[in-house]
C-alpha cells in the first residue's frame, strides 16, 4: 500500500513501500508526472513505441525542466 516517507528532509510518495526496489518521487516530480499523464497514457499504449502527437516540443512550452 502506498506511503508518504521523508527523504533527505522532504516528503515523497512511496508507491509499493513493501518491494525490493521501491518507486518513490517528490512532489516535484509528482505535479510533472500529473502534467505529462496523457503522454504516460500514450506510452502504455503503444508499449513505448510511440507518443504520437506528444513526441515533439510545442514552441514556447518550457515545462520540461531538468531534475
Amino acid at each position: 500500500m502506498p506511503e508518504i516517507q521523508e527523504f533527505k528532509g522532504n516528503k515523497v510518495l512511496c508507491l509499493n513501500p513493501e518491494s525490493k526496489f521501491s518507486f518513490s518521487f517528490g512532489l516535484a516530480k509528482a505535479k510533472l508526472i500529473m502534467e505529462n499523464l496523457d503522454v504516460i497514457k500514450k506510452f502504455i499504449e503503444t508499449e513505448g513505441k510511440d507518443l504520437g502527437e506528444f513526441a515533439t516540443k510545442k514552441e514556447g512550452d518550457s515545462s520540461q525542466e531538468a531534475f
